[in-house]
C-alpha cells in the first residue's frame, strides 16, 4: 500500500474478477439485460427505492433474476442457487457475496453501468436512453447504501457511495477528446476513471480513503480497465506530474460538524474547491482541461463571482463557473443528512442543529453548487461567471469544450481590425423569438434562444438580431457590420464598436461559430 506520501495503491487481489465479469455477460448483468428484466414500472419503482415491483419482476428470471435479487435488491439467497450462476468461491474471496449458514448475501453493491453514463442506479435509466453503448460492460462496485424499501440507516464514515446525482453531472459535463493522461481526484467507486479510460491513453486515479482504493481497483477489475491508483490527499500523490485532463468529484460538502469522507474534506467551508481550483492547473499540460464539481459559500454583502474567480490563478486560465443550484442554511443542512440516511436517527435534531451553529458562526446565508472548467493557456486570464439554474442539454461536455475553443478564438481577435477581417456563422441551432402584442407591425422584443448546451437566451435590438442573421461564413464581420449599418442608417459614433462587441459576446456564448 502507499505511504503518507502517496503513490501505487495496490488494492486486494482481484483475482478471479475476469471469471466474474463472464458470469455477469452469460448471466445477461447489464444495463439492458437488467432493463429489459425489470420494466419500466419496476425500475422506477426502484428509483424509488421501493423494491416490490422488482421483485416480482426477478422471481422468474432466472440467472439474471437471481442476480439481480442478489446484488440489486440485497436478498438473501441460497447458496445452491448463486453458485448456479456465478464462481461463488471467486465472489466471496472478492468481498462480493457473504456467506451465512446456507443462504448468502451482498456484501457490497455491485451494479451494470454504461459508457453511456446510464448504468442501473436504484433503476434509473440514461437521460438520452442510451445503453451498453459501444458494446462495452461495467460495473461498479461500492458500499451498500441507506437501504431498501423505506428502511434508512445512517452511512458511517468511510462509506464509498456508488454513482449518484453528483457523479452522472460530471460524466455529462467532461468533454471526452481523446487524450494522452487524465486524472481523477477523489475517485470513490471509480465511475470517472472508467470513463476516461475510453478516451485516455493512462487514467490515474487518487483519494485519500484506502476503503475506496479497493472498491475502485474492483470496480476496474471486474471492467476490465487498466486504472493507476494512489492513495493519498488530492493533489498530493501525483505531485510533478501532467495530465492532459483532470477531473474531480471532490468531497465538497460545506460545514458538517461531524466529517464523512465520501463528502466532507475536513477543510474549513469552501477550501477544498479552492485548492483544487488553484493547485490543479499547475499539473496541466499547455491547452489541458480542468473539469470539477464544487460547492461555495455566500455571504452578506459578497459576490459568489468573486469568491470562486479568486479560486483561480492569476494568470493561464481560460475559465468558466456556473452556478446551478442556490440553497438556503436550512435547505442544504436538510439535504446532505437525508442523504446519508440520518432523517430517522435519533441524533437528527442535534446533528441539524449542529450544522446550523457552524455555518452561522461563518456568517453563510446560502450555498451554491456549480461546476468549475478551465483551460490552461499561456495568456492572460479569462474568467466567464453564470448564475444559471435552467434546464440544459447533456451531455454537456462537447459545449464545454467548444466554449474553451472559442475562448482561444476570442483571445487572438480581440483587436477590432482582427475580428473584423474574421468570418463568423449562425450556430445551427438559434432560433430568434419576437415578443409583441398580437398583431403588433413591430415586435417588442427580439430574443436570440440556443436550442442545445446551455440553452442561452439573449435579447437582441434590431441591428444585432440583423447582423446576426447574416452571419453565413462568407463575408467578413467587418463587411456585414457596415452594411447593417448602412441599412438601419445607424450613423451615430460607437455603433461599429458596439455591433463588434455583440459579436463577441455572442461567439463568446455560442450563438455565433468561428468559420473553419
Amino acid at each position: 500500500m502507499a505511504d503518507s506520501h502517496g503513490g501505487p495503491v495496490r488494492p486486494a487481489s482481484c483475482a478471479g474478477a475476469d471469471r466474474l465479469r463472464d458470469a455477469f455477460l452469460s448471466a445477461g448483468f447489464t444495463v439492458d439485460g437488467v432493463a429489459d428484466l425489470l420494466g419500466p414500472v419496476a425500475q422506477a419503482a426502484l428509483a424509488r427505492h421501493e423494491t416490490v415491483p422488482a421483485r416480482r419482476a426477478a422471481a422468474g428470471g432466472g440467472q439474471l433474476g437471481t442476480l439481480v435479487r442478489m446484488l440489486l435488491l440485497q436478498q438473501e439467497v441460497p447458496q445452491a442457487e448463486a453458485a448456479a450462476v456465478l464462481p461463488l468461491d471467486v465472489a466471496v474471496a472478492l468481498g462480493v457475496l457473504g456467506a451465512d449458514g446456507d443462504e448468502v448475501r451482498a456484501r457490497v453493491d455491485v451494479r451494470p453501468h454504461s459508457p453511456g453514463l446510464a448504468g442501473v442506479a436504484h433503476g434509473e435509466s440514461h437521460p438520452t436512453g442510451e445503453g451498453d453503448a459501444g458494446g462495452e460492460r461495467w460495473w461498479v462496485v461500492s458500499d451498500l447504501g441507506t437501504g431498501l424499501d423505506g428502511v434508512h440507516r445512517p452511512l458511517d464514515g468511510q462509506h464509498v457511495l456508488g454513482v449518484g446525482g453528483a457523479s452522472t453531472t460530471l460524466a455529462q459535463l467532461t468533454p471526452r477528446d481523446p487524450v494522452d493522461r487524465t486524472l481523477d481526484v477523489g475517485t470513490g467507486c471509480g465511475v470517472h476513471a472508467l470513463h476516461a479510460a475510453r478516451h485516455s491513453r493512462q487514467v490515474v486515479a487518487t483519494d485519500v480513503s484506502r476503503r475506496a482504493l479497493q472498491l475502485a481497483g474492483l470496480t476496474a477489475a471486474l471492467s476490465g480497465v487498466t486504472v493507476d491508483l494512489r492513495e493519498g490527499d488530492l493533489l498530493h500523490p501525483v505531485a510533478d506530474e501532467a495530465f492532459d485532463l483532470v477531473v474531480s468529484n471532490p468531497p465538497f460538502v460545506i460545514g458538517a460538524p461531524e466529517s464523512r469522507t465520501y463528502r466532507d474534506s475536513g477543510l474549513p467551508l469552501d477550501t477544498v474547491g479552492a485548492r483544487l481550483a488553484g493547485e490543479a492547473p499547475g499539473l496541466l499540460t499547455e491547452g489541458g482541461t480542468l473539469v470539477m464539481l464544487a460547492n461555495w459559500v455566500h455571504r452578506q454583502g459578497a459576490d459568489w463571482q468573486d469568491r470562486v474567480t479568486g479560486w483561480l490563478p492569476a494568470h493561464g486560465v481560460d475559465a468558466l463557473l456556473v452556478q446551478r443550484e442556490l440553497l438556503d442554511p436550512a435547505a442544504y443542512v436538510a439535504t446532505w443528512l437525508a442523504d446519508a440516511g440520518e432523517r430517522g436517527d435519533p441524533s437528527y435534531v442535534r446533528r441539524y442543529d449542529a450544522w446550523l451553529d457552524a455555518l452561522g458562526r461563518e456568517r453563510v446565508d446560502a450555498v451554491g453548487f456549480g461546476v468549475v472548467v478551465l483551460r490552461r493557456t499561456d495568456a492572460e486570464r479569462r474568467v466567464t461567471t453564470l448564475d444559471w439554474p435552467h434546464p440544459v442539454e447533456q451531455p454537456l461536455g462537447p459545449h464545454l469544450a467548444g466554449w474553451l475553443d472559442r475562448q482561444r478564438w476570442l483571445a487572438a481577435h480581440e483587436d477590432d481590425d482582427a475580428l473584423g477581417s474574421a468570418t463568423v456563422r449562425l450556430a445551427p441551432d438559434v432560433v430568434q423569438e419576437q415578443i409583441g402584442a398580437p398583431g403588433a407591425e413591430d415586435p417588442e422584443h427580439v430574443v436570440l434562444r440556443q436550442q442545445v448546451g446551455l440553452r442561452r437566451a439573449f435579447a437582441a435590438d434590431t441591428g444585432t438580431a440583423a447582423l446576426v442573421g447574416a452571419c453565413d461564413g462568407t463575408l467578413p464581420v467587418g463587411t456585414l457590420v457596415g452594411a447593417v449599418r448602412q441599412v438601419l442608417g445607424d450613423d451615430g459614433p460607437g455603433g461599429h464598436a458596439d455591433l463588434l462587441a455583440q459579436v463577441r459576446v455572442m461567439v463568446e456564448a455560442g450563438v455565433l461559430t468561428p468559420s473553419p
